[in-house]
């Protein structure tokens, strides 16, 4: 298994204003868990032991927060500056030492279906033909989101951006796995890993893997809204 991650933290939460005044996005609430303790007891639950958190808005809080975890191991990445998802997972890059790595968005929620979606990645992780693999929603099953989706997904698990068709039906999910060769020389400065995406779609290097489980981003006070009712109805199943 992978054993070492990094969790998209930094952002303002902007869309979820006046919430995110005075709350980090990470630390709002989805029934009793905030969305990042969520997302770092998935990632201890497959056997990640270490894993890179990047902070800015609000970071005391989220430090102070994470100072009550014991696993998996935590590395703070502060940031002087917001630096994006690509400036702020090349500042971490040091800490992979060249090797892959889960990277998550800190704002989103998910129910596994069968199994764990991050060991599904990792069974399908090939280094060997992969600089990135993502974990992609069926658009019609994505809860809180309107959009004209991502991706395409071929029978080989290549996937292609919409690019200027009207839909895709296909939504990147903010998980995946990243080879550190696909930030590659890159200075820190704030810029978007998506133009790396394409690169590497554009060199038969990006992979998907499509999701069956439950997914929503809380982008959106309403999609938060959306994402706590299905939570609640998650719980309340037998």
């Amino acid at each position: 298994m992978i054993s070492q991650a990094m969790v998209l933290a930094a952002g303002e939460g902007r869309r979820l204003r006046p919430l995110t005044n005075h709350t980090p996005k990470p630390l709002i609430q989805i029934g009793d868990k905030t969305m990042l303790d969520h997302t770092l007891d998935q990632l201890a639950g497959i056997g990640v032991t270490c894993c890179v958190v990047n902070t800015y808005h609000l970071a005391d809080q989220i430090h102070t927060h994470l100072q009550r975890r014991s696993r998996p191991e935590i590395v703070i990445s502060n940031e002087s500056e917001l630096l994006n998802t690509g400036g702020g997972i090349t500042n971490a890059l040091p800490y992979f030492k060249g090797k892959p790595f889960f990277a998550l968005n800190a704002d989103i929620w998910w129910q596994d279906a069968h199994q764990s979606c991050l060991y599904q990645l990792n069974e399908h992780w090939d280094s060997t033909k992969m600089d990135a693999l993502l974990l992609l929603v069926p658009k019609e099953k994505a809860i809180g989101f309107e959009g004209a989706g991502d991706y395409f997904l071929s029978n080989d698990g290549r996937i292609t951006h919409r690019g200027d068709k009207l839909s895709a039906p296909y939504i990147f999910s903010g998980i995946r796995i990243l080879h550190p060769r696909l930030l590659a020389d890159q200075k820190v400065h704030p810029f978007s890993i998506v133009p790396f995406f394409h690169k590497a779609e554009s060199k038969g290097r990006l992979y998907g893997v499509a999701f069956d489980g439950k997914w929503g981003d809380i982008g959106t006070l309403e999609s938060l809204q959306a994402v706590r009712e299905a939570n609640l109805l998650c719980a309340t199943m037998p």
